[in-house]
């Protein structure tokens, strides 16, 4: 039992890899179902998910944390997919969301520049100029997201276990060369990776839960409970009226509707420490 997240840009053929290991394992393949779910939940237009994990963002939404939110409903939704196990996920920003889970078996498929144009040239029949610069548009805008918000380079191999060109190497030998890294001891599901995994969920859901009110917020959850930082003015923090109120507040939407057991809240005045997950 294991958790297979496979990163691919557009036209590497890696949809087709992704969807034979989950019929040869029997396994649920997941990808646009994380965003039809999240669009669902939190009722927010599916195209506007789509574009917070792939546009850079702006410097509007960088200094207003326009796509925090949308972020975390997306983080939330996956991270409840893959808690119940036997999953390949191939949808965008996997290898974001699912770091720090030790039985995650992270895959980047990549494949030749020219054999992706001549492959968006006919599906899209346009010309060999436009498909270039619309797939080299797309890499630079999913690179940029995730150099902005997560300073984390999405072509850095050290980011995953496998990276496999489709060339040489075809679809099927892809399929097979991840079916014998599944073997490896260290990608089997173990209680102790799977109590990683829920604290990582409860601490999803709560961020979920928490952000549109608190953009700046960071939850890490053990055993059921949770600390909570959460970034303030400098006016709150002073008020204690305020600082109690907004604790009262956080407690209230992280035990209620985040599923915590308890949770601690911690006020800060600067940006909350960077996100466990990242």
């Amino acid at each position: 039992m294991s958790i297979i997240s496979i990163s691919r840009g557009s036209y590497t053929r890696g949809s087709d890899v992704a969807h034979k290991v989950a019929e040869t394992l029997g396994y649920e393949c997941i990808s646009r179902d994380v965003l039809i779910d999240a669009s669902e939940i939190f009722n927010i237009p599916e195209i506007k998910l789509v574009r917070a994990i792939h546009d850079a963002p702006s410097i509007l939404e960088r200094f207003s944390y326009g796509k925090e939110r949308y972020v975390a409903y997306i983080r939330s939704i996956l991270l409840r997919h893959v808690q119940k196990d036997n999953v390949v996920y191939h949808g965008l920003a996997g290898h974001f969301f699912l770091q720090g889970i030790p039985h995650v078996l992270k895959v980047r498929i990549i494949a030749d520049m020219e054999d992706r144009v001549r492959e968006e040239m006919q599906r899209e029949k346009i010309s060999n100029d436009k498909a270039r610069y619309l797939l080299k548009k797309d890499d630079d805008e999913r690179r940029k997201w995730g150099l902005t918000l997560y300073g984390i380079d999405t072509w850095d191999p050290s980011l995953y276990d496998l990276v496999l060109k489709i060339k040489t190497i075809t679809v099927d030998d892809a399929v097979k060369f991840i079916l014998a890294a599944l073997q490896r001891p260290s990608f089997t599901t173990t209680p102790e990776s799977q109590k990683i995994l829920d604290d990582l969920v409860l601490a999803a859901q709560i961020e979920a839960m928490l952000v549109n009110e608190f953009p700046r917020v960071k939850v890490v959850a053990k055993d059921g409970s949770a600390d909570i930082y959460i970034g303030t003015s400098l006016g709150m923090v002073a008020s204690s009226a305020k600082e109690r109120e907004t604790i009262y507040r956080v407690q209230e939407i992280a035990i209620s509707l985040g599923g915590a057991q308890s949770a601690q809240v911690h006020l800060t005045t600067g940006m909350p420490a960077e996100r466990d997950h990242v």
